[in-house]
């Protein structure tokens, strides 16, 4: 009798269903939260909003998901390379009998979630133009409105005011209230810099802006909304956003920034006693000035008086009066001149014309003979026939003859 496969004891055999439950079980007891520290890898973000990635280190490696609700609130792009630190809870997955870990919270390593949005979203809008310096509007040298999105409460709003009242008496500020911190603020401040572009009569300049406080104070003027705010804004913008080591998005974008509220109080209007010594410098130099151009002008009068043209106005006149003459009598000599040698010119082209002429050829016996019917040149007895009428021009006076007889010529 054969023996069987296996031998048979009375103990208990589970379903793989069953161990996986058990399985799942122990490890979400287990690991209901833990940290993680690990690279990302294989990062991709489902149209549901979800985001599968790997979990690795040099020796391991675990897939992880993070459910759209967790996604939406990291601050920051998860990326493929990124270090991060990962808190979470082990799930197992039943159906491929695998485990992963479900992240609820995840921090860039060596550097802090906000600081990493903050960068992303930097990146991002410089690459679309909006914080380039060309685009960058000049403030108005002296402002009548001035605007100023901050809280009404804060210090910052009072420093502002304060400034203004003791450099300058001529602005007139009007503060669109907001919150300037926590959740919703960024929405606030957006919306209060487009109401304050619908004022009327138009702001000159608006001043966004509030004290000084922590990054996440501060976060709400890093915010998208606030920042694309300030750049479609057709009112010149001034950021003055917590002290002078604060920078934020807002300061970037803006057209100009100032260190703080009270900089930009300092920036916006001048001071009543610096423009005193500027107007009082000014009326110097004009003085000055006028005083070199009169003392300038009266040498001038004084050099014209005593010259030669008006104390002897008609030496001049005579002078050129003779000088005419003498122009005028050389015109006639050269005329003259000119008139005689065109005459002698004359004379002898006409000698050498009367010389050449047929006229005075016929004048020393010589004669021009021609048909009598059409005028033809005879210059041979070959030319003529017996009857031919022929006409003779002498040298005084002309025959009309007809030939009666030809001799050839004998040569």
């Amino acid at each position: 009798m054969e023996a069987p496969l296996f031998e048979q004891h009375d103990r208990p055999v589970l379903s793989v269903s069953v161990l996986t439950a058990r399985i799942k079980a122990a490890l979400e007891v287990e690991f209901s939260s833990v940290w993680v520290e690990g690279e990302l890898s294989d990062v991709s973000r489902h149209r549901s909003g979800h985001v599968y990635l790997t979990l690795k280190d040099g020796e391991s490696q675990i897939r992880g998901v993070v459910w759209r609700t967790t996604a939406s609130r990291l601050g920051f792009e998860p990326q493929d390379g990124m270090q991060v630190i990962c808190c979470g809870n082990v799930d197992v997955y039943a159906p491929r009998g695998s485990y992963q870990l479900i992240i609820r919270k995840m921090e860039p390593k060596g550097i802090g979630a906000l600081q990493m949005a903050l960068r992303q979203l930097q990146q991002r809008l410089s690459a679309e133009g909006l914080f380039a310096a060309e685009r960058k509007r000049a403030l108005p040298r002296f402002p009548n409105r001035i605007g100023f999105v901050t809280s009404p409460t804060g210090a910052a709003v009072r420093d502002f005011v304060e400034v203004l009242r003791g450099r300058w008496q001529g602005a007139h500020v009007t503060v669109i209230p907001t919150r300037v911190q926590g959740t919703g603020a960024a929405a606030e401040i957006a919306a209060a810099i487009r109401q304050a572009n619908q004022l009327q009569p138009a702001l000159d300049v608006l001043v966004v802006g509030r004290g000084g406080g922590s990054l996440e104070d501060l976060w709400c003027f890093n915010e998208e909304a606030v920042v694309r705010a300030i750049h479609e804004s057709d009112v010149p913008v001034v950021s003055a956003v917590g002290h002078e080591i604060d920078v934020t998005l807002s300061d970037l974008v803006a057209d100009a920034r100032a260190l703080t509220p009270t900089d930009a109080g300092q920036m916006l209007v001048p001071s009543r006693e610096e423009l005193q010594a500027v107007l009082r410098n000014f009326r110097q130099r004009l003085t000055t000035a006028l005083q070199s151009r009169a003392l300038t002008a009266r040498a001038r009068v004084e050099a014209a008086a005593n010259s030669r043209v008006l104390r002897k106005p008609f030496d001049n006149v005579h002078l050129l009066s003779r000088n005419l003459d003498e122009l005028e009598a050389r015109i006639v000599r050269a005329v003259r001149q000119r008139h005689a040698l065109a005459g002698r010119q004359l004379a002898s082209i006409a000698n050498q014309l009367e010389s050449l002429s047929p006229i005075g050829v016929l004048g020393r016996g010589y004669s021009l003979t021609t048909h009598a019917a059409d005028g033809r040149l005879i210059r041979s007895s070959a030319d003529l026939n017996v009857g031919d009428a022929i006409h003779t021009r002498f040298g005084k006076g002309a025959a009309v003859s007809r030939i009666e007889e030809i001799t050839p010529d004998s040569a």
